[in-house]
């Protein structure tokens, strides 16, 4: 009985992340966008990027929901000292992702500078940046978000099966985001798409 019961969480888990990829994938797709755009107008550029990170911070709740008090069990736990060597490389990699975002800029990746200046040119939008970690690999956020998820010293089924999911969405979300590079920048991506890996780091900037 318990094993079902275990089944059904990860169901709930998949069914759940599944909604999720669609309600995201759809928002983020440039069609979609650009009907958007043309019901709004300008303010579509002023909120898009805000209400999208804002609505994406409301559903991830369900999945802290599902992993903190439906039914689970433990595959593993890592002790000490082992765990403190794993909770370390963890908080790097939170370090790292916030250096990328401010790489990026944070005001525009959080959709802040937007409501303020609606080109957007000078808070990022239109730049290729491929300096910093974007010249070691062309996705170093979903590239550290997977390691701060997999280097959990406290794996259970149901975090297991998130993590799966989580880093095959990682993965089609960065090739659906690189078709959209691909349309915005032209041969110039492309270039650059040829000289830097996906998602396994080169050891020396190819820039």
């Amino acid at each position: 009985m318990s094993g079902w019961i275990m089944i059904s969480s990860a169901l709930v888990m998949v069914a759940y992340f599944v909604i999720f990829a669609i309600v995201h994938s759809l928002l983020a797709d440039p069609g979609f966008k650009s009907w958007e755009k043309s019901i709004l107008g300008q303010t579509f550029d002023r909120w898009q990027r805000l209400f999208y990170n804002l609505l994406a911070l409301l559903m991830v709740l369900p999945f802290l929901f599902i992993l903190s008090f439906l039914p689970d069990r433990t595959l593993y736990i890592i002790p000490a000292p082992y765990s403190w060597f794993l909770a370390s490389a963890q908080l790097l990699a939170v370090a790292t992702l916030l250096i990328i975002l401010r790489q990026t800029g944070i005001s525009y990746f959080l959709g802040l500078s937007q409501l303020q200046d609606l080109s957007g040119q000078a808070n990022g939008e239109g730049r290729l940046v491929t300096d910093g970690f974007y010249c070691y690999i062309r996705n170093p956020l979903f590239f550290f978000a997977a390691i701060f998820l997999w280097l959990s010293p406290l794996m259970t089924c149901n975090l297991l099966v998130f993590n799966i999911l989580a880093t095959v969405y990682f993965y089609l979300g960065a090739r659906h985001e690189e078709r959209s590079l691909k349309e915005e920048f032209g041969h110039v991506y492309e270039d650059y798409k040829e000289r830097v890996p996906m998602f396994l780091p080169r050891l020396r900037c190819s820039g």
